[in-house]
């Protein structure tokens, strides 16, 4: 998909890009497919910021798409390729065989009117869910489960993919995006091909009122703050030594291990993400 650049008549309009959106087919989502989520703005049941800096984005439907992909046997068609506000890839509308309808993440190079099967008789073709047990070594995958009947989890954003390297019994070894390489039982499922959108991380937004768009706020630094705020604040002019980078909350930023030591899903690991 072609990146569009602008007439620079504003000093922010020179660096801002966005997508034509040329491979969308249809604007109006499937009204039997929407749900309207309530919108808190990092804020808790009691009422209390738990993540800072969001607030005041642009209205939104929350489109069900169909991690799971458990309808068996019954042929669908892609009715249309849909803009989805809730993630960076695209999203497939799926109108199968006995009438119901779905939406799936619209996988790289599929067009409307192809058809798309789950289960472990599905041919391996672009679009189509199959057990890892039945997806020949070597191929791409994405929405890959990480337990069986949980739903894809892994490589569901724009552009991502997963490539299974090995299969030894009941398990088969994945490599994922960030350089891990681990392993996740045979019966999980995964779709065939790279999800779609791939030119999502070239876009530039220009302006800070296209982040607020989002419902991202200002993010200021700890040390532009006052001590009573920030252990890195206060200081004369702008100052930014005094000790090491950390949160609000004391807890360091540069290098240190969060993960638990004995996490039961560090054995399914075999090799941690690249640096």
């Amino acid at each position: 998909m072609p990146i569009k650049r602008y007439r620079p008549y504003t000093p922010s309009r020179r660096t801002l890009t966005s997508l034509d959106f040329s491979d969308l087919t249809k604007k109006e989502p499937e009204k039997s497919l929407l749900e309207r989520l309530p919108y808190k703005a990092g804020h808790n049941h009691h009422g209390r910021i738990t993540s800072r800096f969001r607030g005041g984005r642009h209205k939104r439907l929350y489109r069900k798409v169909d991690f799971k992909r458990r309808k068996d046997g019954v042929p669908a068609k892609v009715a249309a390729i849909e803009y989805d506000p809730y993630r960076s890839a695209h999203i497939a509308l799926l109108h199968y065989l006995d009438g119901e309808k779905a939406y799936i993440l619209a996988p790289r190079g599929l067009k409307v009117g192809a058809k798309v099967m789950n289960g472990p008789e599905a041919e391996i073709r672009v679009g189509n869910c199959l057990p890892l047990s039945k997806i020949p070594v070597g191929t791409t995958v994405h929405n890959v489960e990480l337990r069986p009947r949980g739903g894809g989890q892994l490589a569901r954003s724009a552009g991502n993919n997963v490539m299974l390297l090995a299969r030894e019994g009941a398990m088969a070894t994945l490599r994922l995006p960030s350089g891990e390489v681990r392993v996740v039982r045979s019966e999980c499922r995964a779709t065939i091909g790279q999800v779609g959108n791939q030119d999502h991380e070239l876009v530039s937004l220009g302006k800070a009122g296209r982040k607020r768009w989002l419902g991202k706020r200002p993010h200021n630094r700890g040390v532009t703050m006052n001590p009573v705020d920030h252990p890195m604040g206060g200081g004369e002019g702008r100052s930014s030594g005094g000790r090491q980078p950390c949160s609000p909350w004391g807890q360091k930023a540069k290098g240190l291990a969060t993960r638990k030591k004995k996490k039961k899903s560090s054995a399914l690991i075999i090799k941690r993400r690249t640096k």
